[in-house]
């Protein structure tokens, strides 16, 4: 574990935030608890380090830096940009781009990004479901089934869409590109930063350290911002394996393309398929319990024979129409499942003037469908806690405080409640039998959330 120039201070002050609980943190002004801070100044010149601008009317003029250029980060530059922070992003790959395939965004998340006035963005990408069923992989008969589309927009304000990564990065991109002054600085990974009660240092490849007020990491499950401020080690391995494809639905047997969202559940294995891009594309994900060895990036492995032969072992005695849907897709990737334990405190989501976001502080297991979600929720709670930098009696990090107080316990309950639906959707024996009464018995109110799907921060 680096060592951290923030130590655990006295309290120093109170804030409530938005519950009613009290917080403490330690006041930029009183400075005693912190070593002193490096000078204040105009931009040194390239080759040196680059300290706090100076506005023209002489105040100073807040910057972040945000580590990660996916969902996330760009969510957070927009959030942060939007708050009055001048805002650059450091993204270690050449270009912004997406892996993966496709993603559901409940209700919650639908109505950040149209407070964000990215409707018209996400409408034009976006497909639509009206319905939610969840079906038994081996006989196909349906168990559940949970109205959206009208529904959800009567009940919570927005509807449930389903969405490609990219295009939902894509948009993001956009947005901040156009609506922003945030500077996009790729191929440059964070390598360090160091903080203390005046700034955060920030050194990433390709250029001189970095001064600013705030450090958002927002580098994903391996998050280099995480280990060096907390050092609680790597997310370790579930023993689950994901495979996923696409297929333009044009393209499939009539009978095996879907305008809404299924969920098969099965032994020791689920298929999850929905839209994506206007309804055009299928996303197809089947998840099995196996180990992928060697692999420590999740994302992006090819498919190998032997693999597909796991993955057909696993639908023997399965209903023929899943059958026949896993075989009429092509370019199969697959990805290990890793994890961490569900957040433990306030302290995993902030300390000091560096904010963790996204998986760099929860990750989520997919079996709740909020990981990239939880990661514009935190966004937008980031952009509400810094606006606040317009009162002078707040610091930031106290700031920062309330950031992760405002979202911990919500993250954690994300966190523990998907990894229980793995246990679930994946149960055999006596256990199967129970979760398929009950989804029979009760299925639209199990399947509905109103505590996940009416929670969201409101988009600053």
């Amino acid at each position: 574990m680096v060592a951290q120039q923030f130590p655990a201070g006295l309290p120093q002050k109170k804030l409530s935030p938005s519950g009613g609980s009290e917080l403490h943190a330690v006041s930029e002004r009183e400075g005693d608890q912190f070593p002193a801070g490096p000078p204040q100044g105009k931009l040194a010149p390239l080759g040196g380090r680059e300290l706090h601008a100076v506005s023209e009317r002489g105040g100073h003029i807040r910057q972040a830096v945000i580590a990660g250029g996916g969902i996330g980060g760009l969510a957070a530059a927009l959030a942060v940009s939007r708050a009055g922070w001048k805002v650059r992003l450091f993204e270690r790959a050449a270009a912004i781009s997406e892996v993966g395939a496709g993603i559901q965004l409940g209700p919650n998340i639908v109505k950040v990004l149209r407070g964000w006035g990215l409707a018209a963005e996400l409408d034009a990408v976006a497909a639509f479901p009206e319905r939610l069923q969840v079906r038994s992989a081996a006989s196909g008969q349906l168990l559940a089934e949970l109205p959206l589309g009208s529904a959800m927009v009567q009940r919570y304000g927005a509807p449930y869409v389903t969405v490609h990564r990219a295009d939902l990065q894509g948009l993001l991109l956009q947005a901040v590109q156009q609506h922003t002054d945030a500077k996009l600085q790729l191929e440059r990974p964070l390598r360090s930063f160091r903080q203390n009660a005046q700034a955060v240092m920030v050194q990433a490849d390709g250029g001189p350290e970095v001064e600013c007020d705030v450090l958002i990491g927002a580098d994903g499950l391996w998050s280099s911002v995480r280990q060096q401020l907390l050092g609680d080690g790597l997310p370790q391995r579930t023993g689950h394996v994901a495979f996923r494809a696409m297929a333009l639905q044009a393209m499939l047997p009539e009978l095996l393309r879907s305008q809404q969202i299924t969920v098969w559940l099965g032994p020791r294995m689920h298929v999850v398929q929905y839209p994506v891009r206007a309804g055009e594309w299928l996303n197809v994900v089947a998840i099995v319990e196996g180990e992928a060895i060697g692999e420590e990036d999740p994302w992006n492995h090819g498919v190998s024979a032997s693999d597909l032969d796991e993955l057909a072992g696993v639908l023997v005695g399965g209903c023929t129409e899943l059958r026949d849907l896993l075989h009429a897709l092509g370019g199969w990737q697959r990805w290990a499942l890793h994890d961490r334990r569900p957040m433990q405190g306030m302290h995993q989501q902030a300390v000091g003037r560096v904010a963790l976001l996204g998986d760099a502080a929860h990750p989520m297991l997919p079996y709740l469908a909020q990981g990239a979600g939880m990661a514009i929720e935190d966004a937008a709670e980031l952009g509400q806690s810094l606006t606040q930098t317009l009162e002078p009696a707040l610091d930031v990090p106290l700031l920062l405080q309330r950031y992760a107080l405002n979202r911990w316990q919500r993250n954690a309950k994300v966190q523990a409640r998907a990894a229980r639906n793995g246990q679930i959707f994946h149960a055999n024996g006596l256990l199967r039998w129970g979760r398929d009464a009950s989804l029979r018995l009760l299925g639209e109110k199990l399947l509905d959330l109103p505590w996940l799907y009416g929670g969201a921060p409101a988009a600053s």
